[in-house]
């Protein structure tokens, strides 16, 4: 079977994250968000848009 390698980069780096943080999803979204505010680029958060009760099915 045909294997990814970037994809399996991916997979062991996002592994050895969440690891160092002790598979804590908390934990783990707090490091997130501080390496994206020190990172100096600007973020988009969008917000979801809801749909009508009358939407055309």
């Amino acid at each position: 079977m045909w294997q990814d390698e970037i994809l399996e980069e991916l997979h062991r780096i996002r592994e050895e994250h969440a690891k160092s943080f002790n598979y804590d999803m908390k934990a783990i979204c707090e490091d997130w968000r501080r390496q994206q505010a020190q990172s100096g680029r600007r973020f988009v958060t969008l917000t979801p848009v809801r749909q009508s009760n009358n939407a055309v099915q």
